[in-house]
């Protein structure tokens, strides 16, 4: 089966479309003309360090997303993996952001490892990533106390998860109640193998240094808005740093939260509506420095996906990413699901060993359906 299937296609046509529906929307709302004026007047010359902010972001991201495959154990050379890391960028706008699959998929191929057990990694990184959020839009919460309640419930709720993960005793007696059942057995060898993995990735220390990576890798974009907003001949000072922290980052939590494709319309109505009531009433700069901001980060990061996965393709043997591959990890040399038992089991913390709750072999036989 091809590295797409159907339905992704069909999702990426699907937001394509979505994203012209929005992009001219907002144009319209900006009034055309007058837009485009505004953008004439921008002084581009901001544009490196706006793009050169968006860069910085994905280069903590990066980091983090190594540190991470070192800790459940995964070993592939930095090269590989920052192109892995920036082809999944490729995927921003499929729905959900269930495209950054893609990412699991190619260490599968490259590594051997199960994308059941690299996949919580993503996982991982969209949760520090919210919670990295809600840090940087604290400032603006307390000062303009809009939207408190949202971000709130995207704190409980992130928080609660992580709870549930770490009390360990709690979440194998639910695994194993869910394997009596049906439509359950047949995937219990991966759900334990996605849990011990999200044990291992969410423990309190790890998520605290993800977390503070992702303060600073976001806070790069929240100073792109900063720039844009300046570039259009705002005021600067720290102010509207403060203000267009929160924007980006309240903008950003409500895309991820809608499910949307990049957040898209949810994000981007957010960014206008909060950009006219914290910094400008023009309706023509709030929708220029939208479309730009977006331009530079949403579509600046696909288009390098795009190339960082056309060079992996052009450096892999012919057929390497069509072949077909079992998401669960199943036997590709006849040693890969022992090899996975003895992964899942080692990368929990030595105490954990020490009281005995090792992971469970997951069952032979059990697979995904491909990517």
């Amino acid at each position: 089966m091809g590295l797409l299937t159907h339905q992704i296609r069909t999702g990426i046509l699907f937001s394509l479309a979505l994203a012209f529906i929005v992009m001219t929307a907002i144009a319209l709302y900006a009034d055309v003309p007058h837009m485009l004026g505004a953008l004439a007047n921008f002084r581009w010359a901001y544009l490196p360090l706006i793009l050169g902010l968006t860069l910085f972001n994905y280069l903590c991201r990066f980091f983090k997303w190594q540190y991470y495959l070192k800790r459940l154990a995964v070993k592939i050379s930095w090269m590989k993996s920052l192109l892995i890391f920036v082809s999944g960028l490729s995927m921003a706008i499929t729905p959900g952001k269930v495209g950054e699959l893609l990412k699991s998929y190619l260490l599968k191929r490259v590594t051997g490892e199960a994308i059941s057990r690299t996949s919580p990694v993503i996982v991982a990184e969209r949760l520090s990533d919210g919670l990295a959020m809600l840090l940087l839009a604290a400032t603006g919460l307390v000062l303009y106390r809009f939207g408190w309640e949202l971000l709130l419930a995207f704190l409980v709720a992130g928080l609660a998860g992580v709870m549930l993960i770490q009390n360990r005793r709690l979440a194998l007696v639910l695994l194993s109640f869910g394997e009596r059942l049906p439509f359950v057995a047949r995937i219990a060898g991966l759900i334990r193998t996605f849990y011990e993995s999200s044990y291992t990735l969410l423990q309190w220390w790890p998520l605290l240094l993800a977390v503070s990576i992702g303060f600073i890798s976001w806070s790069g974009e929240c100073a792109a808005l900063y720039f844009i907003f300046i570039g259009f001949g705002i005021a600067p000072g720290p102010d509207l740093f403060i203000k267009a922290t929160f924007i980006l980052s309240v903008s950003s939590l409500i895309g991820s939260a809608s499910g949307l494709p990049g957040g898209l319309g949810t994000a981007d109505g957010s960014m206008l509506g909060l950009s006219r009531l914290l910094v400008t009433t023009s309706a023509t700069l709030g929708g220029a420095a939208t479309l730009l901001v977006r331009l530079c980060t949403l579509w600046f990061g696909l288009a390098l996906g795009v190339i960082a996965l056309l060079v992996f393709r052009s450096l892999s043997p012919p057929g390497f990413l069509t072949q077909h591959t079992d998401i669960s990890g199943g036997q590709v040399d006849g040693g890969e699901e022992q090899e996975q038992k003895t992964n899942s089991v080692s990368a929990l913390p030595e105490n954990e060993a020490q009281r005995g709750l090792q992971a469970a072999p997951a069952p032979v036989g059990t697979g995904d359906k491909a990517v």
